[in-house]
């Protein structure tokens, strides 16, 4: 419904893909995607964290689509795995 505010669960490999690709439909929401670059069951997984600032994210967020990773709220336009550094940041 407009005006919903969701967190959506996803694996990190298609994540910004994901955001894009709904960011492309525009939907009258505010939807924060999130995950962890270690599992849950893990002793040393960011999946608490990272779930809980998705949380707050979307409760304060205005509409639109966001990655919620590593602490950094990132719009799904510019939202992009660094693989090497083993975060989120910003696409140029």
């Amino acid at each position: 419904p407009d005006g919903a505010r969701v967190v959506l669960t996803h694996g990190t490999d298609t994540m910004a893909d994901t955001a894009r690709a709904v960011a492309e439909k525009n939907p009258p929401l505010t939807l924060v995607l999130v995950g962890a670059f270690a599992p849950a069951v893990m002793r040393e997984s960011d999946a608490d964290f990272n779930l809980g600032f998705a949380l707050a994210a979307a409760q304060t967020l205005p509409a639109g689509v966001y990655v919620a990773m590593n602490g950094k709220i990132l719009p799904a336009d510019r939202a992009r795995k660094n693989r090497q550094a083993g975060q989120f940041d910003l696409a140029d």
